[in-house]
């Protein structure tokens, strides 16, 4: 191999052909999924499994929306959805502040076992919780409920929230919470009052994360939840199906419906989600 051709490798492999590439890949990879869905929603049940395949509808129609909220009732699956997210990231935020707080600052004998039984809580695959969870739910009298959801969600999303949160609080220095301690606060109001407001990108980055999680769920809000008036979007929207038809336009509505309050929420905190995603990156 030339001296030439070894230079030409070097310079796109590390200059904006592969970067531009790489960015490429993960846009297609990111966002065809979505567009397809979007494209699937606007399209009939004719022009959907017409050939050859159209890939942008023709006629687009909003029918297939109408339906989905017509055909069950997609606002109440959506309103459970938001609130049971909602709630669980809060009580999530709370928890994994105090917890990442206390592994950051405390000098606690046994941290790195801590840190080490986080990691290793984090890995278990959700099917193997599924029936302890399910039992003590039941030995609650939870079954039915958002609690039932709820409280489950947040012991899920813990883990990965208190060791993002770690990472930031470790990057604080501690004269700005013994500053605040002189000044009269408590050390929990120096907390609350100095330390997460100085992170909150991480904050807000493991709240993202959090909610995701809780909206995405699927296998806990089947098996804890029966009553359909608690039934959340992702167990909503496999009723939609029949037994021998699929309508795809109409799911496909009904997944954008699903969609479109995430990414609004990735939107409002996107700068905030980025400077802690980057933040997080360089003190991990």
């Amino acid at each position: 191999m030339s001296t030439t051709t070894v230079h030409r490798s070097a310079s796109f492999l590390s200059g904006k052909p592969l970067r531009f590439t790489a960015a490429g890949i993960l846009l297609v990879n990111g966002m065809f999924p979505a567009l397809w869905i979007l494209f699937t929603s606007l399209k009939t049940e004719a022009e959907l499994t017409a050939k050859p395949i159209t890939w942008i509808p023709h006629a687009p129609t909003i029918q297939n929306y109408v339906q989905a909220f017509s055909d069950q009732p997609l606002h109440i699956f959506l309103f459970n959805s938001f609130m049971v997210a909602l709630l669980s990231t809060a009580l999530t935020l709370f928890v994994a502040v105090l917890a990442a707080y206390a592994l950051a600052r405390l000098n606690l004998t046994y941290r790195g076992l801590i840190l080490s039984l986080i990691i290793a809580v984090s890995t278990f695959p959700l099917v193997t919780l599924l029936v302890p969870l399910f039992e003590i739910m039941r030995a609650l009298n939870l079954l039915n409920s958002w609690t039932a959801l709820i409280l489950p969600y947040t012991v899920l999303s813990l883990p990965v929230c208190t060791l993002m949160l770690v990472s930031f609080f470790e990057g604080i220095p501690r004269d700005l919470e013994n500053a605040a301690m002189i000044d009269g606060c408590t050390r929990l109001g120096a907390l609350f009052k100095v330390v997460v407001p100085l992170c909150a990108p991480g904050v807000f980055t493991a709240g993202i994360l959090a909610f995701v999680n809780a909206w995405d769920e699927f296998l806990l809000a089947l098996s804890f939840n029966s009553n359909p008036s608690l039934r959340t979007l992702p167990v909503g929207i496999q009723l939609y199906q029949g037994e021998f038809a699929f309508p795809w336009p109409v799911i496909s509505a009904a997944l954008v419906a699903g969609i479109v309050p995430v990414a609004i929420l990735i939107v409002i905190f996107q700068e905030r989600v980025v400077s802690g995603l980057t933040a997080g990156g360089i003190k991990g």
